[in-house]
C-alpha cells in the first residue's frame, strides 16, 4: 500500500483558511447608508461628541420663556416652569394658584413649582439668573466650531441614524420621517440650526442605545415646531418660540427667548 504524501492535505487546508479569512472580512464590514458618524464604541462609559452645553440654574427648568407660556387642552408637565422678565399673567390656561409665600403658583397641569418675575423675593432675582444662564447656553450651543457634519441632507434628516457629534446648518432642518439618535450614555448631540426646526406630525426623534435626552442640544435661531401627537428628544434652545401642536410630547427641556405655546401636551 502506497503510503500518503505528507502534502497530500494542503490543498485543502489552504482552501478552509481562506474560507475562514473571507468570512472574517465581510463580518467586519458594515453597510449602513444612512447612518452618519463614526463607529459606535461598546462601552458606554466612554464620551463621544464634543463637550455637553451647561446650563447652568437654567437646567432648573424644563420650561422657561422670556415672553410666556400658553396651554390649552389637558397638558402634563413634570418640572418647573417660568417666565421673566414678563409677570405671571402671561402664563395661561394652567389655573395657577399662588402660593402662601407668594414667591411660586401651583397647577393642576403641573408637576413641579411655577415661576414668575413678579413673585415675592428671591423669584426675581433667581429668574433673572436663570434667563441669563439659557441665554449664555444658546450663545455656547451656536459659538462651537469645527463642526463634524455641515449642511448634512439639505436640511432634511428624516430617516438617518446619527451618531454623536456637532452638527451645523445654514438652513432650517426638517425631520419628515423618524429620526433615531444612536449612542452611549454619555455621548453628546449639538445641532445648530440657523433658521427653523420641525418634526412632522406623528413623528419621533428616536434615542438608540444609551443615549439620553439630557445630552442632546437643539440650538435653534428661528421657530420650533413639534407636529401633532409627535416625539422628541433633547434640549431646545430657541432664540424665538417653541410651538407644541396638539399631542406632541417633549422628553427634555423648551427654552425659549420670545414664546412657548403648548397643546395637550406632555413635557418631562
Amino acid at each position: 500500500m502506497q503510503r500518503p504524501n505528507k502534502y497530500s492535505k494542503l490543498p485543502g487546508t489552504m482552501w478552509l483558511m481562506a474560507l475562514l479569512l473571507v468570512v472574517t472580512i465581510a463580518g467586519c464590514e458594515k453597510d449602513d447608508a444612512t447612518t452618519v458618524g463614526p463607529t459606535q464604541i461598546p462601552n458606554s462609559l466612554e464620551k463621544r461628541g464634543p463637550a455637553a452645553v451647561n446650563l447652568r440654574s437654567a437646567g432648573n427648568f424644563v420650561i422657561l420663556s422670556k415672553a410666556g407660556i400658553s396651554t390649552t387642552g389637558t397638558t402634563s408637565i413634570v418640572g418647573n416652569i417660568g417666565v421673566s422678565p414678563i409677570a405671571a399673567t402671561a402664563i395661561t390656561g394652567f389655573g395657577l394658584i399662588l402660593d402662601h409665600s407668594n414667591t411660586f403658583s401651583r397647577s393642576s397641569l403641573v408637576t413641579g413649582k411655577v415661576y414668575a418675575a413678579d413673585y415675592a423675593a428671591p423669584t426675581p432675582t433667581m429668574l433673572t439668573t436663570a434667563v441669563s444662564d439659557m441665554q449664555t447656553a444658546y450663545t455656547d450651543a451656536a459659538g462651537r466650531t469645527l463642526p463634524n457634519f455641515t449642511e448634512l441632507g439639505a436640511g432634511n434628516i428624516g430617516g438617518l441614524t446619527l451618531r454623536p457629534g456637532l452638527y451645523k446648518w445654514s438652513s432650517a432642518v426638517t425631520i419628515p420621517t423618524n429620526v433615531t439618535l444612536s449612542g452611549g450614555e454619555n455621548d453628546v448631540w449639538i445641532f445648530q440650526i440657523a433658521q427653523t426646526l420641525g418634526i412632522s406630525s406623528g413623528k419621533q426623534v428616536i434615542l438608540s442605545g444609551d443615549a439620553k435626552a439630557k445630552n442632546i442640544f437643539w440650538q435653534v435661531a428661528g421657530v420650533t415646531t413639534l407636529g401633532t401627537t409627535s416625539r422628541f428628544n433633547g434640549n431646545i434652545l430657541s432664540q424665538t418660540a417653541i410651538v407644541l401642536q396638539t399631542g406632541a410630547r417633549l422628553n427634555g427641556r423648551a427654552l425659549a427667548q420670545t414664546a412657548v405655546t403648548l397643546d395637550a401636551n406632555t413635557v418631562k
